[in-house]
């Protein structure tokens, strides 16, 4: 099983639709696929129609029972999307009181880690949704990742968000004790806009080892396939975004697996 994380300490940079669209593609692909929400937004839950602030059963559970020190089987909070080989670990806006209860969870920054290892052999792939903000939830994506996703929007101010990121991604390097694999997306990319093109520039001048080097373009199918609650590679299999997406996905396959050269980690 490979999990990947999904991750940026700037909103609205397209995180959600990285992560529905890479799984939607995976599943059509062939591979069961599990997506888990650790947002407190919850925007991947309520993408498929799920209410943050009603679920009775979501990936808080799992805090909780580490917590109460039960065993941690993450099989008993996973739901079907109502796309074939496509499930989902949802978020209850609940989990945003989790720093403030750290000193009750022994092991709190594993707790995901530890739960998708029990399910381990059950799935291909798994893509974590993390919070945009530095705390226990984005450590436990980090954490749990083996590659790291990091979208960011083709304007000024995503690119200062950035610069946070590398610091956190320094932070968490230094306490596993290993490199984390990662790759920045450029995202909402408009080739009609100045900024966009400007923010493209300064990004591959600045990151040049960890940009790919293609681009997710602006598309407003995209919105069409959240409005519908369906992965935009079910819905619109033939948009622009959807064949980025799916070059993205290719290639970050084929680094994963050390066909061709191994995508540059920080250290």
């Amino acid at each position: 099983m490979k999990i990947w994380a999904i991750s940026n300490q700037k909103g609205g940079v397209a995180k959600t639709t990285t992560v529905v669209t890479l799984g939607g593609l995976l599943a059509s692909w062939g591979f069961k696929t599990l997506l888990v929400d650790l947002d407190p937004h919850g925007s991947l839950s309520s993408y498929f129609k799920m209410n943050p602030d009603e679920l009775e059963v979501s990936v808080y559970n799992l805090f909780q029972d580490a917590s109460r020190k039960i065993g941690l089987n993450p099989g008993l909070y996973i739901t079907e999307t109502g796309v074939d080989r496509l499930f989902l670990l949802p978020a209850s806006t609940a989990i945003a009181t989790l720093d403030r209860q750290s000193r009750d969870i022994d092991g709190l920054g594993l707790v995901i880690s530890k739960s998708l290892f029990a399910v381990s052999n059950q799935y291909d792939y798994v893509l974590i949704d993390s919070p945009p903000m530095l705390g226990a939830l984005m450590i436990n994506a980090l954490a749990a990742c083996e590659f790291l996703i990091v979208p960011v929007q083709t304007e000024f101010l995503a690119l200062k968000g950035l610069e946070r990121m590398f610091q956190t991604l320094n932070m968490i390097e230094k306490s596993r004790g290993i490199s984390l694999n990662f790759a920045i997306v450029p995202t909402l990319f408009d080739r009609r806009t100045r900024a966009s093109i400007q923010s493209l520039r300064v990004l591959r001048e600045q990151y040049p080892p960890f940009v790919w080097d293609s681009v997710i373009p602006v598309d407003t199918k995209i919105r069409d396939a959240s409005r519908a609650g369906i992965p935009a590679s079910h819905y619109v299999p033939k948009s622009k975004a959807v064949i980025a997406y799916m070059h993205l996905l290719e290639s970050i396959m084929v680094q994963t697996m050390g066909n061709t050269k191994k995508v540059v980690s920080l250290s």
